[in-house]
């Protein structure tokens, strides 16, 4: 028992390391938001009296700058005065207007590309590196399925909103955060619920049965969450003892599923047991990789065959992996990588290297003002010590055909710090693109965080939800639809309420200002609507998933992006 217990002291106190740690990069690390004159020019332009008057805060340097009608003058007004939006690391604006102002359909092209490319980087890698980390530090912290699924698994699933909303309120775009959050949470709990819903009902047997309890505390402490939520942006302000409450409801949710999960093991003797359940899912994983393996094994043949369709094949694969090559080399040197599949020690040895120094560059960039260059050189030359360090330990302690079997915590401590790191750096880069194109479009960037940015991050979602919950075996439905309960709660309480209490630190003494619009009311308003139609009528079906339900669900959605899309066009003034 005394063993249990101080294994059990040790994980929370690493998981906590970790968490802080993270914490800690977010709130340091900021968006760098870079001026165009310091883009485009080398000292900061003189404005024009006429302009200055009219333009001196960033909301009427934005209102002038929408009113301007050709590229040209657009062009024009970008080189001439300081940005009223937030940027990423590249210029959206100028890019569109300077080098393709000739050219609409090629600017249109670009974003749209960019745009995906930034949502493959960021699923990418949230799935690649960051979930096999949290996989593998969840089995090393010996963390218990139902912590480790609350905890560790949950950050990686939502990754990418948690750090898509902290970005926002870092970088001045707090509505961009909100709206990406609540409409990820609301696809999640409406759409992809009632899709389980209709999908479940349709197999042709009988609909699966869920847990009436656990759906009834999951959806019930949501409630709970969406209410204090609605609380806070009711005030309009928020300071750091409030910000941390609200956040700290999630370790509140934590203790209940726990408390619940021990009196089951204790009182529950027909208990299910998860291992065969984690062993199908393997399978499944394996049987999904199986057409890699299948053409693998057509293209040997192929190439046995020393036919005309080898040479083809092998130049398409050579193609795709140079293109490739600039969007995976810099993670990849970069991240710590320790598992089976993808180890190699030149990667590890590198990253080991490389890692520190790209901590002190971004560090550098946000920090370019206030540094100087001896400061600057000083970092830069800390960062490569470091390196050297740490890749003269990497090169002596592993071995090349296997990764390390002992001492794994300081790698998966790594490869997850690192990890989360270039999910930040992508969701920022995201963030700035997302209102670049709303300037660009005449649309709020609210509104394409609320469709394009949530929709974006919960496609996985639905697509893993799905499949578990026709494909997952008995219980496949009932941890589909928990995952879409707790999964939201995460989100909302690890990505809104971080980035609350960021902001609110950063704004000290004085509350920080929320900058919620009518539509965040709204999507909180339906959103607790479709959680309590499915808290009062799937009771009422003997907790069986059914098709009046999901219908339900999809109509509620449906009613409120009507409602948005009207909003819009002018129809409906509210």
């Amino acid at each position: 028992m005394a063993s249990l217990s101080t294994t059990n002291i040790k994980s929370f106190l690493n998981t906590t390391f970790l968490l802080l740690l993270c914490f800690f990069f977010t709130s340091h690390i900021r968006s760098p938001s870079p001026p165009f004159f310091n883009l485009l020019n080398s000292q900061p332009p003189t404005l024009p009296s006429s302009i200055s008057s009219s333009s001196s805060s960033p909301s009427s340097t934005c209102i002038a700058f929408q009113k301007l009608k050709d590229h040209n003058s657009k062009c024009h007004f970008l080189k001439t005065h300081p940005p009223c939006i937030s940027q990423g690391y590249l210029n959206y604006l100028h890019l569109f207007y300077c080098l393709c102002g000739s050219s609409p359909f090629l600017g249109y092209s670009l974003l749209f590309l960019s745009l995906l490319i930034l949502f493959y980087l960021l699923g990418n890698t949230a799935s690649q590196y960051f979930c096999s980390s949290v996989e593998r530090l969840s089995h090393e912290l010996r963390l218990s399925p139902t912590i480790a699924g609350v905890t560790l698994l949950s950050l990686g699933n939502g990754s990418p909103d948690v750090f898509a909303s902290i970005v926002s309120f870092r970088s001045g775009s707090g509505e961009v955060g909100l709206s990406s959050v609540l409409g990820g949470a609301f696809f999640v709990s409406c759409v992809v619920v009632g899709i389980i819903n209709v999908a479940a009902a349709s197999k042709g047997r009988r609909s699966p049965r869920i847990d009436r309890a656990s759906f009834v505390r999951d959806v019930f402490f949501f409630l709970v969450v969406l209410s204090s939520l609605l609380a806070i942006l009711v005030v309009g302000r928020v300071d750091i003892w409030a910000a941390a409450a609200f956040t700290s409801l999630y370790f509140v949710y934590v203790s209940v599923v726990s408390a619940t999960h021990l009196c089951r093991e204790k009182y529950d003797d027909d208990e299910v047991d998860a291992k065969p359940l984690l062993e199908e899912e393997r399978e499944d994983g394996e049987a999904e990789d199986t057409p890699v393996d299948s053409y693998s094994s057509v293209n040997d043949a192929a190439e046995d065959s020393g036919g005309l369709k080898a040479m083809v094949s092998n130049c398409f694969s050579w193609l795709l992996y140079i293109i490739e090559m600039p969007l995976y080399l810099p993670r990849r040197l970069t991240i710590p990588d320790v598992s089976d599949e993808r180890w190699s020690r030149p990667y590890a040895v590198a990253s080991a290297a490389l890692a520190p120094l790209l901590i002190a560059s971004l560090w550098n960039s946000k920090r370019s003002i206030s540094m100087s260059s001896k400061d600057s050189l000083t970092l830069y030359l800390y960062a490569a010590l470091a390196g050297l360090v740490l890749s003269s330990l990497a090169l002596h302690t592993t071995q090349k055909p296997t990764p390390p079997k002992s001492s794994l915590f300081p790698w998966l401590a790594a490869s997850f710090l690192m990890s989360v790191l270039w999910t930040y750096i992508i969701a920022e880069e995201l963030v700035g693109l997302l209102v670049s194109i709303g300037y660009i479009l005449g649309i709020s960037p609210g509104i394409l965080g609320l469709t394009v940015l949530a929709w974006g991050n919960s496609i996985g979602d639905l697509i893993a939800n799905l499949a578990m919950a026709m494909n997952g075996g008995p219980d496949g439905a009932q941890i589909a639809i928990s995952g879409c309960i707790a999964g939201p709660i995460f989100n909302t309480l690890a990505g809104l309420g971080l980035s609350l209490v960021v902001s609110a630190w950063a704004a000290r003494p004085d509350p920080f200002e929320i900058p919620a619009g009518p539509a965040v009311f709204e999507i909180l308003g339906f959103m607790i609507a479709g959680l309590v139609w499915a808290l009062v009528f799937l009771p009422r079906k003997d907790m069986r998933l059914d098709r009046f339900v999901g219908i339900g669900l999809l109509a509620i959605y449906l009613s409120f992006l009507s409602l948005r899309l009207t909003q819009s066009l002018g129809l409906v003034q509210l």
